[in-house]
C-alpha cells in the first residue's frame, strides 16, 4: 500500500480523496492555484505543492508541473479526481511511465473508453446497442449543419473530450446546430484542449441511466447498481439518486452485465462509469464511459456501502476485489443534489464571491465511510472562503440516505431547509421546487423534466409551498420572542417601557411596493420554553423553537410537527423586516403594531432606476466578446457579447431591436455584477 499520494485536483473531490486517504493511514499531496491558495483542501492535506496562476490551462491542466509536484514529495502515486486531468490518456502514461502509480484506469483504457468516438466505435464492435450519429470529428460548423440533416434533428453535438456538461449542445435546427457547434469547439478548448466534436441523434424523452463499475488487475469486474441521473438543466446533472425508480430488476440486471462486458473488452482497472440512455420501454443503448470517479458516486456508496475511493487506491495499489458481484447489496434510497453558486432567479447565472454565512446541515455520515441511513456533504469550501470564477460552479454536494424513496426525499428537503449559504446566491430554492413537484415524487420524468416544467426559467412563483401562512406565523413567533426580550431590559424609562403586544399587522413584500397584510394573534407565549399560539388569519399555529433570536437556523416543532427553516432580520430594502425561508420559498414580511403598519402604507414607493437603455453584466465574468459595435442595428434575438465564467459560456442576445450607441467595456475585462457593456440609442 501507498504511503503518500498526491491529488490532482481542488474543492469537494480533493477532499474526498484526502478523508479516505486519512482513513488508511496514507499521507497526502494537495496541489494549488494561486486562486487556491487558501482552499479547503490545501489546508487538509499533509503537505501542499503551488501549480501556478488561476487559469485551469496554466495550473491543473499543466501535466509537467503536477508530475514534477509529486517526484518532489515523494508521492507513489496521483489520484485524479474528476475533469481536469482524470480522463487525459497521455497524462495517465506519462504518469506511468515515470515510475508513479495513477489511482485509475490504464492509459489504454482511458484512450479506447474515454475518448467518447473510439468508445462509441468499440461498443459498436462488441455488439452493444449504439444510438445512430457521426462518429468522426467534424471539422466545421457549415459540415455539422449538413451532417445534422442527414441524421434528422433533433441532435446532440458534442466534445469527444467533454464531461459534466461542457462542450456540449442539443441542436433543433440549422441555426442552433451552427451556434452550438462553435460554443461546443470553444468550451471543450478551454476546458480540455481538445476542440474535436462529434453528432448523434437525440433521443427525445430519455433516461439518463448510468452503471458504476469495478475492475482489478486481476481481470475480476462488478457492478454496483445504477444510479438514475435524468434531472438535468443543460445537461448537467442537477439531482442524482440510487437506485432508478423506472427501470426493473430484469433491465438492471442486462444493464449491468453488459457494462461490465465492455469493461472487461478494455481490461477495465479502476471505478468507472457506463452510461446508457434508455427509452420509455426501457430499451437503452450506450451513451460513453466515464474512466474516473463520477460526482454523483456517493450515492452509489449510500447504497451499497462500499467507499469507491478506497477501491480505487486498493486495485491501483494491485490488490484484488474483496467481493463477487453476488455479494454486492442494495439497500435503501440515496439521493444527491448538487449545491451550485448560481442563481435560479436570473437564469442560473454564475455568483461568485465570498461565502458570507456558510452552515451546511448537521450530518450523520463521513465522506470517507460507508456509514448510511442519514446526511452527508461533501465540500471544498468554508465560511469566509471564496467561490473563485475559474473553476466550477459546484458549493457541496448534499446527500441523504433513507430506507426508501419516500423517507429519502424527505429527508433532503428537511436538510435543504438548514442549508445556510450567504454572501453569495445558490440553487437552494430550485433543488426544493424540483423535490416537491409531484411528477418528480411519482418518479414519472425524464431528461427533458426541467426544461418541460421551467423552461421559461425559474420564478419565484414556481415554488409552491404547502402552507405558506406558516412562514408569516414564524415571523410572528420571532418578533414576539424579540419583545420579551426587549422587555427585560433594565432602565428603561418610566412611563415608555416596552409593551409586550398580542396582535400585530405582518406585511409580506410582494415586489412593486405592494404588501399582503395578514393580521396576527399571538397568545400563550412561554419564552424560556420557546412556546407560542400564533393566529394567522383564521389559521392556528402552535410554535415550539428554542433556537436564539440570532440564530438563522431555526428548529423547532409547528403543530407537533417537526421543522428547520431559516430566519434573518434585515433585508436590503428594509432593515427591519425578517426573512423567512422554508420549503424553496423566501418571504419578506415585517411584523408591525396596527399604528405602524397605517403609517407604513402612506410611505411612498420609490421605483427603482431605468436601466433599459443598457446591456448590463448579469454576472461576474471575463467578457470574451462584444458582437456589435456602435451605429449598428441589433434584432431580437441576435449575439450582443460573450461571458466566461466558471467554464462555461454566457450568450447575451437582445431582447428586442436596438441601435447601438456605445461600446462601454472591453473585450478581455473582467465585469462585475450590473456593470454596463453596451448603451442603446
Amino acid at each position: 500500500m501507498f504511503t503518500k499520494i498526491l491529488i490532482a485536483n481542488r474543492g469537494e473531490i480533493a477532499c474526498r480523496v484526502i478523508k479516505t486517504a486519512q482513513k488508511l493511514g496514507i499521507k497526502t499531496v494537495a496541489v494549488y492555484s494561486e486562486a487556491d491558495k487558501d482552499a479547503r483542501h490545501v489546508e487538509l492535506a499533509d503537505e501542499a505543492v503551488l501549480l501556478g496562476p488561476a487559469p485551469s490551462r496554466e495550473s491543473y491542466l499543466v501535466a509537467d508541473k503536477i508530475i514534477a509536484a509529486a517526484k518532489a514529495t515523494g508521492a507513489q502515486a496521483i489520484h485524479p479526481g474528476y475533469g481536469f486531468l482524470s480522463e487525459n490518456e497521455d497524462f495517465a502514461r506519462r504518469v506511468e511511465e515515470e515510475g508513479i502509480t495513477f489511482i485509475g484506469p490504464k492509459h489504454y483504457s482511458i484512450a479506447a473508453m474515454g475518448d467518447k468516438i473510439a468508445s462509441k466505435k468499440l461498443a459498436k464492435e462488441a455488439k452493444v446497442n449504439t444510438i445512430p450519429g457521426h462518429n468522426e470529428p467534424i471539422l466545421s460548423a457549415e459540415s455539422a449543419v449538413e451532417i445534422a440533416k442527414g441524421i434528422g434533428y433533433p441532435v446532440m453535438i458534442k466534445a469527444s473530450a467533454g464531461g459534466g456538461g461542457k462542450g456540449l449542445r442539443v441542436a433543433f435546427n440549422d441555426k442552433d446546430c451552427f451556434e452550438g457547434f462553435t460554443s461546443c469547439r470553444n468550451e471543450a478548448r478551454n476546458s480540455f484542449g481538445d476542440d474535436r466534436v462529434f453528432m448523434e441523434k437525440f433521443v427525445e424523452e430519455p433516461r439518463h441511466i448510468e452503471i458504476q463499475v469495478l475492475g482489478d488487475s486481476q481481470g475480476h469486474v462488478v457492478y454496483l447498481h445504477e444510479r438514475e441521473c435524468s434531472i438535468q438543466r443543460r445537461h448537467q446533472k442537477v439531482i442524482e439518486e440510487a437506485p432508478s425508480p423506472f427501470i426493473s430488476e430484469a433491465t438492471r440486471k442486462a444493464m449491468g452485465e453488459q457494462a461490465v462486458a465492455l469493461a472487461k473488452a478494455v481490461k477495465y482497472q479502476s471505478a468507472g462509469t457506463v452510461e446508457f440512455v434508455v427509452g420509455k420501454d426501457q430499451s437503452f443503448y450506450f451513451l460513453e464511459m466515464n474512466t474516473r470517479l463520477q460526482v454523483e458516486h456517493p450515492v452509489t456508496e449510500c447504497i451499497t456501502g462500499v467507499d469507491l475511493v478506497e477501491q480505487m487506491i486498493r486495485v491501483a495499489a494491485g490488490e484484488p476485489l474483496p467481493f463477487k458481484q453476488d455479494e454486492i447489496k442494495r439497500e435503501g434510497w440515496a439521493i444527491e443534489c448538487r449545491i451550485n453558486a448560481e442563481d435560479p432567479f436570473r437564469n442560473f447565472l454564475p455568483s461568485t464571491g465570498r461565502l458570507v454565512k456558510y452552515q451546511p446541515p448537521e450530518t450523520s455520515m463521513e465522506q470517507a465511510a460507508p456509514e448510511r441511513f442519514g446526511v452527508r456533504v461533501d465540500t471544498g469550501v468554508y465560511e469566509g472562503g471564496e467561490i473563485p470564477m475559474f473553476y466550477d460552479s459546484m458549493i457541496a454536494k448534499l446527500i441523504v440516505h433513507g430506507k426508501d424513496r419516500a423517507e429519502a426525499i424527505a429527508k433532503m428537503r428537511e436538510a435543504l431547509n438548514g442549508f445556510v449559504i450567504r454572501g453569495i446566491s445558490s440553487n437552494i430554492p430550485f433543488q426544493s421546487a424540483l423535490l416537491a413537484h409531484p411528477d418528480f415524487g411519482s418518479g414519472n420524468f425524464n431528461t427533458g423534466f426541467i426544461a418541460q416544467h421551467y423552461g421559461g426559467g425559474f420564478k419565484a412563483e414556481d415554488v409552491v409551498h404547502e402552507d405558506p401562512g406558516f412562514l408569516v406565523a414564524l415571523a410572528g413567533f420571532i418578533r414576539r420572542k424579540a419583545r420579551e426580550r426587549e422587555a427585560g431590559i433594565t432602565g428603561q424609562l418610566p412611563g415608555h417601557e416596552v409593551k409586550i403586544e398580542h396582535d400585530y399587522m405582518a406585511l409580506v413584500n410582494e415586489g412593486g411596493g405592494r404588501h399582503q397584510r395578514h393580521a396576527l394573534h399571538i397568545d400563550e407565549f412561554v419564552g424560556h420554553l420557546g412556546e407560542a399560539h400564533v393566529r394567522v388569519g383564521d389559521r392556528s399555529y402552535r410554535i415550539v423553537s428554542t433556537s436564539r433570536l440570532n440564530d438563522i437556523r431555526i428548529a423547532g416543532t409547528v403543530n407537533g410537527r417537526p421543522f428547520t427553516a431559516q430566519a434573518e432580520r434585515g433585508t436590503a430594502k428594509n432593515p427591519l423586516a425578517y426573512r423567512i425561508q422554508h420549503n424553496g420559498l423566501a418571504i419578506e414580511v415585517s411584523v408591525l403594531s396596527p399604528r405602524a403598519a397605517e403609517l407604513q402604507a402612506l410611505m411612498p414607493y420609490k421605483a427603482p432606476p431605468d436601466t433599459s437603455k443598457f446591456l448590463l453584466s448579469p454576472m461576474p465574468g471575463l467578457l470574451v466578446q462584444i458582437a456589435a459595435e456602435p451605429g449598428q442595428t441589433v434584432q431580437a434575438g441576435e449575439r450582443l457579447a460573450v461571458i466566461e465564467a466558471m467554464k462555461m459560456e454566457n450568450i447575451l442576445i437582445a431582447e428586442r431591436d436596438v441601435r447601438i450607441a456605445e461600446v462601454l467595456a472591453k473585450t478581455g475585462e473582467s465585469l462585475s455584477v450590473d456593470q454596463p457593456i453596451l448603451r442603446f440609442e
